[in-house]
């Protein structure tokens, strides 16, 4: 069975660009989990977490109109 799962940006539930919420929507938990994995990373890497997230940013696509 094809799984109907797409990643994409959450531009309605966002605080910076809705990358952290289309994650936790995708995997099905908390967006504050999510919010809150990203600033520990952020503190434990600085750099990767930074590029990680605009990476995500520029590449995930926002949420079509009507979905």
């Amino acid at each position: 069975m094809v799984s109907t799962k797409h990643l994409y940006r959450d531009e309605h539930n966002k605080m910076l660009g809705g990358v952290c919420s289309g994650l936790a929507e995708y995997f099905g938990v908390d967006v504050t989990l999510v919010r809150m994995g990203v600033v520990v990373l952020g503190l434990a890497a600085h750099v990767f977490a930074l590029a990680a997230y605009l990476i995500l940013w520029a590449v995930m696509p926002p949420r079509p109109l009507g979905q």
